[in-house]
């Protein structure tokens, strides 16, 4: 059987003016055209042709023996070409790009950006590209606890947390508590293993583990009380919600920072304030 939207090997069953007809077998019922310009030189009825298939303009299977730079269900960075009514056209690398319908779109796209997305079947049985990458990522990443990662952020929710395709293949959560300051959809974010789940999804930490973070949350502390002019307006027992938003941290990150900083002798607490030394 043709598979649409996969590279497979057919063999040429008829030659015509305008190119040759491709079946698995010589008596194959299904088959596709390859287009003349796409014929190579000196084949004969009965050779073996390694190509795409797809649909063109009128929606007819069509084959090429040009490679896209993804196939069914495969996830991967193309390029907005164009931005219409319905949606977005992106480059994948044939003469008809893929479309992009405004339902399966997670964030605003424009003519020149790349984005993640995943090629699907649609209803009508076309190829399509989706940002709702989920479904298509990988869950078995060789990635252990406290490994540091790069990927792309493709959803967020504001129950879960940040959906991060790790290395753009494999499925990782940004959990909500662990989000701190803005992340769009479209982000690269780098992030630390901070567990693996049973089935081989990844939770992610923007932040690294306690200890290494306590002298990096420290820096920024000070650099925040500077802006201050040297005095921090509140002191540790503020509101986890007035620390998150003045600092993004968390009250226990906060409460850790501040004390390496005044063991350290960088800082005293009055009342009401933090100051610099």
């Amino acid at each position: 059987m043709i598979q649409l939207g996969e590279i497979q090997t057919l063999q040429i069953i008829k030659r015509v003016d305008f190119g040759v007809y491709l079946g698995e077998a010589a008596d194959a019922q299904d088959k596709v055209l390859l287009p003349g310009k796409q014929v190579p030189e000196g084949v004969e009825i009965g050779d073996e042709i390694e190509v795409f298939v797809y649909r063109d303009s009128k929606d007819r299977l069509i084959a090429t023996t040009n490679r896209p730079l993804l196939t069914l269900h495969e996830v991967g960075r193309l390029k907005v070409a164009e931005v219409g009514k319905i949606g977005a056209f992106l480059d994948w690398g044939l003469e008809k790009d893929l479309f992009l319908p405004f339902k399966e779109q997670t964030g605003r796209v424009s003519v020149g950006e790349e984005w993640l997305v995943a090629v699907y079947i649609d209803k009508s049985d076309r190829l399509c590209a989706t940002m709702n990458v989920y479904p298509y990522l990988k869950n078995n990443s060789s990635y252990l606890k406290d490994a540091h990662v790069t990927g792309t952020v493709y959803e967020i929710s504001d129950n879960f947390g940040a959906f991060v395709a790790v290395d753009d293949q494999y499925s990782g959560l940004i959990p909500k508590r662990e989000i701190y300051g803005e992340i769009r959809v479209g982000d690269t974010v780098r992030a630390r293993v901070a567990g693996v789940k049973p089935d081989g999804k990844l939770d992610l930490s923007l932040r690294e583990k306690a200890y290494l973070q306590m002298a990096e949350d420290g820096e920024r502390l000070l650099a925040i009380i500077d802006s201050f002019d040297g005095v921090l307006p509140f002191n540790d027992k503020a509101s986890p919600e007035v620390i998150r938003r003045e600092t993004q941290m968390s009250k226990n990150e906060f409460k850790r920072a501040v004390g390496g900083l005044l063991k350290a002798g960088k800082i005293t607490i009055t009342e009401k304030a933090i100051r610099r030394v």
